[in-house]
Order: C-alpha cells, then sequence, then structure tokens
C-alpha cells in the first residue's frame, strides 16, 4: 500500500512556478494550464495544440494538463442558468467563449442537415434502436462526436481484453481454460472458497483433512497458498487500493482509495460491456413527428446533449463518460457502532439495466472514508465544520485527476480494442439528504439544490424553481485567501456552509447543484410515503386501518399485512413500498370523524401515489413528466385538510419540496432508475459488510480492501472461463411467452367434482358453449344454447392446473426488450398442510383481454374476472369434441372465469373503477376462454363501507363483498396500464 499526506493549506491552488513556452511568462500550474485554455495568442495556441496532438498519440504532453478555471462549469450548459435550451442543435463551428478560431480549422468536421444520420451503420443502429424500444430515434448529428481515434483502433480483434488476459494467465499455451488452476475442479473449489465459502481458517481445516486435497487433485492446500495463487498469477482487471493519510486541523486520518481514472478505464474496458456502451447523445421521440420526447437511459438526457455540444466546440471527437457517485455511510455491525464510509462509482456509458444488478459488476468500491465522528471536539458547530472539511478533503484527493482529464480527455479503450479520447465528467451524485447537505455546503431544512428560503419550504410547487447560483458560490469559496470573516459572511451570503475548497470546486462541465438527483428511496419511500401513513393513522385511527388490512384478498405482486400495518416497528423502504399499493384501499369510504368530508384527504392521497409511481417509470415521455407535475399540484391543492383536522401545522420538509426537482432532473439525466440510492444500500452487503465479516477486526480495512481485490480476481476469472468455453455466447433469452404453465398438470379432478372443490357451478354449461363455438365461430347466442344441450362430454377427468404465469410487458410500449415482469394468478382450491391444518382455497382475479382493436387503448378492452379452474381437456377427447378443427388448431389450456362488470367510469375523487359480480338472476356468469385471453393478474380493493365487518377473512372477502375497486397500484405496469 502507498501512503502519502495531504493537508488542507496545501491544496491545488499552490505549486512550483512555469513558464508557457509560447509567451514566456510565469505562471502557478494551474495558472499556465488556465493561460493555455484561454490564451487568443498564436504562439500559445500552438504550444496547446501540441499538447493535444501529443494526447491523442499517446504520448506525454510537455505541458501541464489543462484544467477547467473555478468558473468554467458555470459557462457550460446546463450550467449557465434555467434560461439555457438544453435541447438546441450543435452551432457550428465559428466561435466559443474561448476565441474566435479561423474555420480552416474545422474543415474536417461537416454538419450534417437533421435528422443527422450520415452513414449506413449508423442508419443501422439507429434502426435497431427503434425496433428496440420503438421509438423515433435522432443521434447527435456530428459523426466525430462519440467515435474512435481514427487509426487508433484495433481492427478484427473481438474480445481483444480476454486476448490479453489469456496470455498472462496461459502464456504457455496449454489451451487449459481454467489456468492457472489446474482443473475445472482444483478451480471450482477456488470459486467457492472466495465467493460462496466460508471463512479462510474454515477453509484451511477442510483442505486439512486426510485425503480431501488429495482426492480432489487440488494445486493448493490452504487458504494461504490459494490466496498466493490469486495474488501471483490472476491479473487485476481494476485497480488496487491505495493508502493514504489526510491532514485536517492538525489531525491525521486514513483514506483508502483507488485510482478514478483506473476505476473508469476498468469499467469502459470490460469486455462484457463492450457491445453495450452507450457512447453518444440521443433524442428519443414517439414517433417521427418528434413532438413527444421519451427519456430512459442517460444518453436520452438533454445534460449529455448539452455537454457534447461544448465539449466538441473546444475538442471535436470527444466521448462523454459520465461519472456517477454515490457515498452513505453503514453499519457493519447488528451489535456497537463499527461502521464504514464506501463511496461506490459507476459510468454512465453502461445501460442503467447493467448498473442495477450488481450481478453485473456495473458499479466499483472508488473508496472506504474516514469514519471519525471527532468526538474530541467537544464544539459542535466546530466538530461538523471539521467533518464537512475531513469529507471534502478526502474526495479531493479521489477527484483530483478529473481536473484535467475531464478537459484534455484521455486515451481510453473499449473491450474490444477500440481506442476512444474520453473525458470523464462528474455527472451525477447521489446520495441521502444527509449526504446531499454534506456533498454541497447546505444547511439542515434548506434544500441542497435550490436558494428556497427555509420558512417556505414545501409550502406550494414550482417546478422550473431556480437553481443555486454556481458562479456566485465559487467567487464565495474563491474568498477564502481574504480571511476567514470574509470568507464565512461571503459562504452565507451564497447560501452555503463556509467549506475548505469542495471537492467539485474545479471540476470541468460540473454544475454539482444539478449532479444532485432524486432520491427514491430516502425522499418517496422513507420520507413522504412514511409522513403519509402517520398522517392517515392519526386521521382514521389505527383499529380500522389494521381491520381492513388484515381482510384484502390476497395477490401475487403484494405482500399481506396479517396483523395490520400500525404495530409495525423501524419500518424498512421496501414495507413502505409494500404498503403504497394497497394504502388507497384503506382510507375509501373512511368517514372522518366530527362529519368532516374525507375527499380532500383521499384526494391529497392519491396525489401522493401518483406521484410516487411516475417518478419510478423506467421510461418517460414529456407527456408523463407533465403529469408528475399536475399529481404535486394536485397535493398542494388538497394537503390543508392535514391541518384543518390539526395533523400538520406547517409542511416545511425539505423531501417534500424536493420532488419539485425531479422532473428537471428526469430531462437532465434520464429516469430516475438512473441514480437511485436502493442500488448503493444493495451495494453495501457485498461491498463492505460481507468484507468485514471477512476479516479479524483488526485494521479491518487494509484487510477488507484485499479481500475485495482477490474477489474481483476470481469473479473476472470466472467470466474469462465463460469466454474461453463459450458458454456465455447468450445470456439473454428471447421474447418470453406471454403465459407460461408447467409441463404437468397440479392435480387430475373429476368433472363432478370441480363444482365444489373449485366452486365452478357451470363447468358443464360453459364448456359445452365453448366447444360450439370454437366448432362454429359464426353461430348466433340462442343458436349457441340450442346446439350446446346436444354436446356430450366423453371424459370424466380433466388435469387442472393451480398457477398461471405471465410475462407482462410494458403497456406503453416503450421499455427495454426482456425487460418484461413476472406475474402470477393462483388457482388452488382449499386443502390440508402436512400438519393437518386448513389451508383456503385460492382463486386469485384477473384481466381478461375481451376484444383486440387499434382503437381501444389502455382498460377499454379488458374486464375482470375470477379464475376458478385451469385445465386441459384430455387429448383423447379432442378430436370428438373438435371435428371440424385441425390437430394444431385444438385449444391447450383453458380457464373457467366469473366475471365482473364492465370497466366505465372512474371515480372523481380516487380515480378507481368501482365494479361487482355479473349477475343473471342470482346466478354468477361464467366462461371458459383460452388462457391467452389473460392478461395479468388483478387484485381488488374490497367496498369496505364505514367498518369493515369483521366477520369476513381474507380468503373469504371475494365472496362476501358485493362491490368492489379495480387496485391500480398493485405494481407498476398495472398503474401504467390503468391510467
Amino acid at each position: 500500500m502507498s501512503s502519502g499526506t495531504a493537508h488542507p493549506a496545501n491544496s491545488s491552488h499552490s505549486g512550483k512556478d512555469s513558464t508557457c513556452a509560447g509567451c514566456g511568462k510565469p505562471f502557478t500550474v494551474s495558472g499556465l494550464a488556465k493561460h493555455l485554455s484561454m490564451t487568443r495568442k498564436p504562439a500559445c495556441v500552438t504550444i496547446r495544440e501540441a499538447d493535444q496532438s501529443a494526447l491523442l498519440s499517446g504520448a506525454n504532453p510537455s505541458v501541464p494538463p489543462i484544467s477547467a478555471p473555478p468558473t468554467l462549469s458555470s459557462d457550460l450548459p446546463p450550467f449557465l442558468g434555467d434560461d439555457i435550451d438544453l435541447d438546441r442543435d450543435p452551432i457550428a463551428f465559428e466561435g466559443d467563449f474561448f476565441g474566435d478560431y479561423d474555420p480552416k480549422e474545422f474543415d474536417d468536421f461537416d454538419v450534417p442537415p437533421s435528422p443527422p444520420v450520415s452513414s449506413s451503420d449508423s442508419e443501422d443502429e439507429l434502426e435497431t434502436a427503434r425496433k428496440a424500444r420503438n421509438t423515433y430515434v435522432i443521434r447527435y448529428p456530428r459523426t466525430t462526436a462519440g467515435a474512435p481515434i481514427p487509426h487508433a483502433e484495433l481492427h478484427d480483434l473481438d474480445g481483444t481484453a480476454y486476448q490479453a488476459y489469456q496470455k498472462c494467465v496461459d502464456g504457455s499455451g496449454t489451451n487449459n481454460p481454467y489456468a492457472p488452476f489446474t482443473s475445472r475442479v482444483d478451480w471450482e473449489v477456488a470459486r467457492w472458497a472466495k465467493l460462496r465459502g466460508s471463512g479462510s481458517t474454515a477453509f484451511s481445516d477442510l483442505l486439512g483433512i486426510e485425503q480431501v486435497a488429495e482426492r480432489l487433485a487440488l494445486s493448493y492446500k490452504n487458504s494461504r497458498e490459494l490466496n498466493k495463487i490469486i495474488d501471483e498469477k490472476l491479473p487485476s482487471g481494476r485497480p488496487r487500493f491505495q493508502r493514504h493519510e489526510i491532514i485536517v486541523s492538525g489531525e491525521a486520518f486514513e483514506v483508502f482509495f483507488r485510482d478514478i481514472i483506473q476505476c473508469i478505464e476498468a469499467l469502459f474496458g470490460d469486455p462484457e460491456f463492450a457491445p453495450l456502451l452507450l457512447l453518444v447523445p440521443e433524442r428519443h421521440y414517439t414517433d417521427a413527428t418528434r413532438s413527444v420526447r421519451v427519456y430512459f437511459d442517460m444518453n436520452t438526457g438533454q445534460w449529455w446533449w448539452a455537454t457534447q455540444a461544448e465539449l466538441e466546440k473546444t475538442r471535436p471527437g470527444a466521448t462523454i463518460i459520465p461519472v456517477i457517485i454515490s457515498s452513505d455511510k453503514t453499519q457493519l455491525t447488528l451489535i456497537g457502532n463499527k461502521t464504514a464510509y464506501p463511496v461506490y462509482m459507476t459510468i454512465g456509458n453502461l445501460p442503467k439495466d447493467i448498473r442495477c444488478k450488481p450481478s453485473r459488476r456495473g458499479q466499483i468500491l472508488l473508496a472506504y472514508l474516514p469514519t471519525s465522528r471527532l468526538l474530541h471536539i467537544t464544539n459542535k458547530a466546530a466538530r461538523r465544520r471539521t467533518l464537512a472539511n475531513l469529507f471534502h478533503a478526502c474526495m479531493t484527493r479521489v477527484f483530483a485527476p478529473l481536473a484535467s482529464a475531464g478537459l484534455s480527455g484521455i486515451r481510453i479503450a473499449s473491450g474490444v480494442g477500440l481506442v476512444y479520447r474520453g473525458h470523464p465528467l462528474l455527472a451525477v451524485y447521489v446520495g441521502d439528504y444527509p449526504e446531499q447537505l454534506l456533498v454541497t455546503g447546505g444547511k439542515h431544512g434548506e434544500c441542497p439544490k435550490c436558494p428556497i428560503p427555509r420558512d417556505e419550504v414545501g409550502n406550494d410547487t414550482n417546478l422550473s424553481r431556480p437553481l443555486r447560483n454556481l458562479e456566485k458560490i465559487l467567487q464565495a469559496l474563491a474568498s477564502i485567501d481574504e480571511g476567514p470573516r470574509v470568507f464565512t459572511q461571503a459562504c452565507r451570503d451564497a447560501g452555503i456552509k463556509p467549506l475548505f475548497h469542495p471537492f467539485w470546486e474545479e471540476l470541468p462541465y460540473t454544475n454539482i447543484f444539478y449532479a444532485i438527483t432524486p432520491d427514491i428511496l430516502h425522499q418517496l419511500y422513507q420520507g413522504v410515503v412514511k409522513h403519509l401513513v402517520a398522517w392517515l393513522k392519526e386521521a382514521y385511527g389505527p383499529a380500522e386501518i389494521d381491520a381492513r388490512c388484515r381482510r384484502l384478498p390476497p395477490n401475487h405482486n403484494l405482500r399481506h399485512f396479517s396483523k395490520g400495518i400500525s404495530s409495525l416497528s423501524r419500518v424498512t423502504g421496501k414495507e413502505h413500498q409494500d404498503i403504497s399499493r394497497i394504502l388507497l384501499g384503506l382510507i375509501i369510504g373512511l368517514p372522518l370523524s366530527n362529519g368532516v368530508s374525507s375527499a380532500h384527504l383521499v384526494r391529497a392521497t392519491r396525489a401522493l401515489l401518483d406521484f410516487l409511481y411516475l417518478a419510478q417509470y423506467p421510461t418517460h415521455t414529456s407527456r408523463t413528466l407533465d403529469l408528475l407535475g399536475e399529481a404535486l399540484k394536485s397535493f398542494h391543492a388538497n394537503k390543508e385538510i392535514f391541518v384543518d383536522l390539526g395533523i400538520r401545522d406547517h409542511f416545511h420538509l425539505p423531501k417534500l419540496h424536493s420532488l419539485d426537482h425531479y422532473k428537471r432532473s428526469i430531462e437532465l439525466y434520464g429516469t430516475t432508475d438512473n441514480y437511485d440510492t436502493q442500488y448503493s444500500e444493495r451495494l453495501h452487503i457485498d461491498l463492505a459488510k460481507d468484507a468485514y465479516r471477512a476479516t479479524n477486526r483488526k485494521d479491518e480495512l487494509s484487510q477488507m480492501t484485499i479481500w475485495l481485490e482477490r474477489k474481483e480476481k476470481v469473479q473476472r476469472h470466472e467470466k474469462y472461463i465463460e469466454w474461453r468455453l463459450r458458454s456465455a455466447a447468450s445470456t439473454l433469452s428471447g421474447d418470453p411467452d406471454s403465459d407460461m404453465m408447467t409441463r404437468h398438470p397440479s392435480a387430475v379432478v373429476k368433472v363432478a367434482r370441480l363444482p365444489t372443490l373449485f366452486g365452478a357451478r357451470f363447468f358443464r354449461d360453459t364448456l359445452a358453449r365453448f366447444i360450439v363455438l370454437k366448432n362454429n365461430p359464426s353461430l348466433t347466442p340462442s343458436e349457441v344454447e340450442l346446439a350446446s344441450a346436444g354436446v356430450f362430454l366423453n371424459f370424466r377427468t380433466v388435469p387442472v392446473y393451480h398457477k398461471v404465469k405471465f410475462w407482462v410487458a410494458d403497456p406503453h410500449g416503450l421499455a427495454a426488450p426482456d425487460s418484461e415482469t413476472r406475474d402470477v394468478v393462483h388457482v388452488r382450491p382449499a386443502r390440508k398442510n402436512k400438519h393437518g391444518t386448513d389451508i383456503p382455497g385460492r382463486f386469485d382475479t384477473a384481466l381478461i383481454r375481451v376484444a383486440r382493436s387499434s382503437q381501444l387503448h389502455g382498460m377499454q378492452h379488458l374486464c375482470v374476472a375470477q379464475v376458478r379452474v385451469v385445465f386441459k381437456i384430455p387429448s383423447k377427447s379432442l378430436p370428438y369434441l373438435f371435428p371440424r378443427l385441425s390437430a394444431s388448431a385444438y385449444p391447450h389450456h383453458l380457464a373457467y372465469v366469473e366475471w365482473f362488470t364492465r370497466l366505465n367510469t372512474s371515480h372523481p375523487d380516487h380515480g378507481l373503477y368501482r365494479i361487482s359480480r355479473s349477475l343473471r338472476g342470482s346466478a354468477r356468469l361464467a366462461s371458459i376462454i383460452p388462457i391467452e385471453q389473460l392478461e395479468r393478474s388483478c387484485h381488488l380493493y374490497p367496498d369496505f363501507g364505514p367498518v369493515a365487518p369483521r366477520e369476513w377473512t381474507s380468503s373469504t372477502v371475494l365472496e362476501d363483498c358485493s362491490h368492489f375497486y379495480v387496485n391500480a397500484f398493485a405494481d407498476r405496469n398495472m398503474y401504467k396500464l390503468v391510467y
């Protein structure tokens, strides 16, 4: 481990004098870089161009790398202010704020007409994207943007990174895919020990058992020998950790971190990601009219397009590498106060579907920051100030390489050998509210993004609020040399705490107040939803809410709270997510005390739930973003009911105010699943807590970093072996079937028992009608009734199935391929378990597709039904029952369903559809349909009335209740389908 010392007083603002070779004037190192970036003098411009040419050719530049001046990022869209058009087309190369250029310098960069597709390859990619997302795509017009460096790419070397890896582990050419391990068993035992096994001591004890290592023919006899193989013979795909000392206020602290440039190179150059890299900004629309914009991955946002336009003016041929950082302290032990402070990093070039899955290894642990609480500093204000300076001093050390690399660019290769000039830029910082304040220097109770006064936070909504003035804040930070009193006053006037050189101060093309993004977990689930649940408990009382909660019918997508929700303690974000799926159904029809109308309360609840679900759309359009704003306006229009009931005195809640910034962040950086804190919370398990458990609790950080490095080597070797064995050729399946049945039936039941076991009272009659209609589709209803009387069922038993599984596609048709979600309909009669306990039957409700028409949208072509039996007609009976059909046209899996009334109009307050059983007299209307007509499961809220009948239960409520509401919040796809 290398070590070093950095003191805040010796920051990047100081350094040895340097002389410009063009004009001969002396400068500091940073001053020379700023001079070269802004000069118009021909001699100095020659030096700058020579430096850029050296970078492109791979040589070391002769002058210090060009660094961004402190105010640079405030001069670049979207950092100028709120009047910047982020969607404007790139302007021609006529000059910029660095000075005027000769047009001849840009002869090689012609601007093609819009829409900007200039090559057959680009046209093929555009067409592929259209088919994949069902969107109309416009790529960035300049073909140099995101393009490989000419004459630097390595052609026809698919798998280049793996071939280089193979030379390292199998240089002798033994053709052993497991090398340096001797065999498959040798490798798999090692893999198990490092990824799945117990501790090192236990593994050594296992191999120490007589004949175990010998019989398995292992090349190692204990953990120490295995570690030696991993350390010495497996190449490191990701950089090693460095151990540095940071001095703040005269006290030394240790920080473990990796070289951020090497981390970026590791992610960008991973051969697993090579075909997936997003290199060019794009605009997606729903159709060729370009009237409705579509957002999903980060490259579809406005920030990438606008930043690319600025880079192209000064550095044509740039490939933007958006750096996404997340940080958060985490508890390592259940008992005690042992904590870790990990910082994670990923890049926006990876699709969000890759970054959100820990198994794809799209995130890197960048650093472990000091966790000292500085309790020896008794003054709380001084302690908080010192902790903030410690954080920024550590992060400044970690981010130092980005200052020059972001502006000048670096040579970076993809996993297939193509070389780009990449510009790594800090784009997004992910964190909870305390972390956001720490990063931006904000004050508690205020917004970390905009300068709204504390006493106005949460009063109303304004989606176009101006953000904090970065230029003013940078000027305040620059006044530190004028003395502590002037510095403190300047920071106070700028609206931030006095920070000693925050780490983002000199990062190019970075506006930290834009980079702070929405936080679904803490702002919504652990923030607004948590508050809302508490308010509703106080408004209605916990007893009736819990009584209703216990009586809701089950559904595959819902958690059943058998004891209610009021008794839950230390409620997690996942539990708040489960509560939000049923919350509206718990208050519909519930009266408030003193006869107060509940309309405003129901509307406010519905509005927040609308915002919650809209905010999590994996694909947004400009129309759905408008709905996001309308939902927020609806809440603020109805929120005074909580004041009238005495539940709230005010709404000065920073988490509520933060909702104003969601729309802008989605437009800038894509949908919220690009920067969700839930991902970093999940990483704590793999990269912090598991690592801590592998230590002996002494100097644990150094052991944790070594453990992590070894684990990453084993994971990389695993992918290499898959490549060698060609077993990873296709990890994604094709389009899944809309429904999936088990190969074998769950049971074989006598037809005569179906009415009693499954409640299918009219099974014989409905099946006869189905057979007649299948043979003669043109018959009228009266003719069907007459013909069905003569149908004879030549079988006595049918195979039945207790589950129907679905892949539910995005109702808007804009989701990525293979992004369907799993859904299940349960159809099972009452039974006894192995202990003899009675288990009630379960017959789920589902949405049935009753019509196919391009004129019908949403719920217009659907109807609700309860599925009673899923079965197949015995194969031997098919030729007899369907003599007019060919064997390929025989029906397969069928479902007996009981219908509910049609979905007509929704309620004006809560917006849900009200339905009841479809009856003829007192008999329920039923049909037999092919299971292909089952669209998905459908959860129903019972209409409990003022008080839920206590004799109702979760298993009987569908039979006992007469009216229901269709639950639009069962999952996100259901919400999209209904609205």
